[in-house]
């Protein structure tokens, strides 16, 4: 079993590279975050590995950081996920943004990930709820404010994390206009838009 890998980028593909390491060139399936930092062709670089076999195949998955891999593996230990589908899940969003999603039951932020229904989202977040390391779920002393502020006027966490996501893409990030935001999201008042 290869854990990891290091050697020189011979081959650069926003889905795989090659890797030479001993006068052998491996294969490695990467997703789009592992993808952004690697450098140029012909310089070293370091992958955390997972082997994927089949009755059919042996394929290597490429990661940047330990905590893109652990996800990854987590994700291919749930009933119909495979390593295609993890892989677009360790793409599109990023680990810690992950670990939210799922303590926060954020369906709609999971079912970003392409090939990723309603389905299997409630499937992840029902297996990985409780069992995924701690997230550090407020980002800032507002959004952790603001959530308490919601969550005391008798909106669900999960609801409340979300109205405050949306809230903070809009640009709003203070407390009070945060607040205001999210309640505006919650209640239907349009896209955040005045």
């Amino acid at each position: 079993m290869i854990g990891t890998l290091r050697g020189v980028l011979t081959v650069r593909r926003p889905d795989e590279v090659v890797v030479e390491a001993g006068g052998v060139g491996y294969l490695l399936s990467v997703g789009v975050n592992t993808f952004s930092t690697l450098p140029e062709q012909g310089r070293e670089v370091f992958f955390y590995i997972y082997t994927h076999v089949r009755e059919d195949a042996l394929q290597l998955f490429g990661f940047a950081t330990e905590d893109e891999k652990r996800i990854f593996v987590t994700l291919l230990g749930i009933s119909g996920i495979g390593p295609r589908v993890a892989l677009s899940v360790v793409s599109v969003i990023p680990h810690d943004k992950f670990l939210v999603a799922v303590e926060a039951e954020d369906i709609e932020l999971l079912t970003q990930v392409p090939g990723l229904g309603k389905k299997t989202a409630h499937r992840i977040v029902l297996e990985l709820r409780g069992k995924l390391p701690r997230a550090e779920a407020p980002p800032d002393k507002a959004t952790e404010d603001a959530l308490s502020a919601l969550q005391n006027l008798g909106y669900k966490k999960a609801e409340a994390l979300g109205a405050l996501r949306k809230a903070s893409e809009n640009g709003y990030n203070e407390l009070e206009p945060l607040v205001k935001e999210a309640l505006r999201v919650l209640t239907g008042g349009a896209d955040g838009k005045n």
